[in-house]
């Protein structure tokens, strides 16, 4: 059975944790360790169109960002679900472990599946979507 009263903050957990690392993400390493240049490189290297890098920072930071404030929280964690499944699909080959040459696939996967999960389980405690569809509730009734 789930417990209403710590559901609201494993959300939260969740939601904080996976926005904080698709911001590590797209602005740590995209952006600040293999540059912008490196990481449309990288992109085209392994068969993606070089824009799509531009997507997937875009998309690593502004989630991230989205997520730890709890702003469209389903919306935005079914939206980040292609970037993590091209993720996965890239590292398919390399086997199961992360550590394998080139990565392997089950952090990518596992990360998509905690995806899903937070679209299913919505904001969560402390999220400013939240906090201001209260409030306009409120000012309603």
């Amino acid at each position: 059975m789930i417990d209403a009263r710590t559901a609201p903050y494993a959300a939260l957990v969740l939601r904080v944790s996976l926005g904080a690392l698709l911001l590590a993400h797209g602005l740590l390493l995209k952006v600040f360790t293999f540059g912008i240049p490196g990481t449309v490189g990288f992109f085209e290297s392994i068969g993606y169109p070089g824009f799509f890098a531009y997507l997937v920072i875009l998309g690593e930071i502004g989630g991230g960002i989205a997520l730890i404030l709890g702003l469209w929280t389903r919306q935005i964690s079914l939206l980040l679900l292609p970037i993590l499944i091209g993720a996965t699909m890239q590292h398919a080959g390399n086997g199961w472990l992360f550590t394998a040459p080139n990565g392997g696939w089950e952090f990518p996967a596992f990360w998509t599946v905690m995806l899903l999960v937070q679209a299913l389980l919505g904001d969560g405690a402390f999220a400013l979507r939240s906090c201001a569809a209260r409030a306009r509730f409120a000012e309603v009734h």
